[in-house]
């Protein structure tokens, strides 16, 4: 078709078989002013869309004299459910002329198949088209109900709520607290993050303290108790520890490992942030969010996205959009592009320096460390070398050992990798591109860390950490090397 027309600027149209289908998009087209042409071989249908004004002509769609009579139709949709007809339909005007647009039907992933072959440029199969209407508007009638829901918790019985992020709040995390504070806010209550851990990656730090949102130690409070209501928002392990009653409230588009007991729950894997989900409610109450509240959401889905390289989905894309415009993108910059702590260089140089190479597989030991959340830069950053898809660095804080992981490769699964390796003897979490880990020191070595055995601890650990790690990503008999 020529790119100098765009379909919104023709005007001559033909529609080929004129069913349910057809009329329902004939009428339309004449409503906004088309040149439409109908034909059907279907003497009385052609005899009724004549009473209606309508200019239809009695033609055999398979006939290969079809091409002749929409030679002068800029745009031809075959809707017919006769498919063979379609199809010989498509073969004919396509023979004849490249240059016309041509909309066909199928009935099934066959035939979408065949007629895309023929030369059709766009193929449609009504059944998807009524399944995935159906499906939105079950998303949408599922999210009014979840709305009027948390409506009814926050109105009903909540002048106080707690809204409890991840021990290590990220930022899909904190934004979707704030989005919650703002929601609970909105119906009169008070709210208050919590999160039991620390804010220790530099971007995290650059996002709370740049947007100024305001969390607190959980350690800081003196019992959750004396909140009305109870919130986990992207908590990840749903752990509450203290915690002596039943929880309200549950989102996240992580599943738990185990069942939750709360008055409300709304969790879907299918998106890819919980961000997203909030983005959704402030739509569905008619909330404009605030440029604070907006920048922290779309910070959110690209983090949790890897600015939209990883796992999305057409929600977290269309949540998106809607944020873009209630952003503050000067802000975004700023917490994206933090400065580089000294520690941080630090423990990226012992991690060049201490790589390890299996083929395009990197493990690094950054010795002992004091910012453990510099690790997950490390690897990250160790992951644009020449020839590398996938990095582990570890290091010892106190008395446990940390490790980030990062992969670009899509064969890989760094949350199982992680999993399989190191579930039975520490904890472990993340994504398919990255994931972290936990573990006890005294598992590997049974002795106390003194500033006298610290070498000896660290080549202990060393040893047990790469081969229990190598062995879980395959790679155990291949060679290995500095990566010179």
């Amino acid at each position: 078709m020529s790119t100098e027309a765009t379909i919104s600027s023709m005007s001559a149209y033909a529609i080929l078989g004129c069913g349910s289908v057809g009329y329902a998009v004939a009428e339309e087209l004449v409503e906004e002013g088309r040149d439409v042409l109908i034909l059907d071989k279907d003497e009385s249908r052609v005899e009724s869309l004549r009473d209606q004004d309508l200019n239809a002509q009695q033609t055999d769609i398979s006939d290969e004299t079809v091409k002749t009579a929409v030679a002068d139709r800029e745009v031809v949709l075959i809707l017919a459910s006769d498919v063979e007809a379609n199809k010989a339909a498509v073969a004919a005007i396509r023979e004849q002329d490249d240059d016309q647009f041509i909309v066909a039907r199928a009935s099934d992933p066959v035939t979408e198949d065949e007629l895309d072959e023929l030369g059709a440029d766009a193929v449609i199969n009504p059944s998807e088209v009524i399944a995935n209407s159906a499906l939105r508007s079950l998303e949408s009638g599922e999210l009014e109900y979840k709305t009027d829901q948390l409506a009814a918790i926050l109105e009903s019985s909540a002048d106080s709520v707690a809204i409890l992020t991840q021990k290590n709040p990220d930022p899909d995390s904190i934004a979707s607290a704030a989005a919650l504070e703002a929601i609970a806010e909105s119906h009169d209550a008070e709210a208050d993050i919590l999160y039991d851990g620390d804010i220790g990656h530099q971007e995290n730090r650059a996002f709370v303290n740049v947007l100024g949102i305001k969390l607190t130690s959980e350690s800081k409070e003196q019992t959750l108790s004396a909140y009305d209501v109870i919130a986990l928002v992207d908590h990840a392990d749903f752990e509450t520890p203290g915690l002596d009653r039943t929880v309200d409230i549950v989102i996240d588009h992580c599943e738990p490992e185990e069942e939750i007991d709360a008055s409300f729950s709304d969790i879907r894997p299918s998106m890819s942030a919980t961000s997203t989900i909030l983005t959704k409610y402030l739509q569905e109450f008619d909330m404009s969010p605030t440029e604070v509240v907006a920048t922290a959401l779309l910070y959110g889905i690209r983090s949790e996205t890897f600015d939209f390289k990883r796992e999305t989905s057409p929600a977290d894309l269309t949540a998106a959009a809607y944020l873009y415009p209630f952003a503050d993108h000067d802000t975004l910059e700023q917490v994206e592009s933090p400065s580089m702590s000294p520690e941080t260089l630090d423990i990226l140089a012992e991690g060049i320096q201490n790589r390890e190479v299996q083929g395009s597989h990197l493990v690094s030991n950054a010795g002992f460390v004091r910012d453990r959340d510099a690790l997950g830069q490390a690897a990250q950053h160790l992951l644009k070398l020449e020839g590398i898809t996938t990095t582990a660095v570890f290091g010892i804080a106190d008395d446990r050992i940390y490790l980030s992981a990062r992969s670009k490769d899509v064969r890989i699964d760094i949350e199982k990798i992680l999993e399989d390796a190191f579930a039975d003897i520490g904890e472990t979490g993340g994504h398919s591109t990255q994931g972290d880990v936990e573990i006890p020191l005294g598992i590997f070595t049974g002795i106390e860390t003194t500033d006298g055995n610290r070498d000896t601890l660290l080549q202990l650990t060393e040893e047990a950490v790469r081969r229990k790690l190598l062995e879980a990503m395959g790679v155990e008999g291949a060679e290995s090397g500095n990566g010179s």
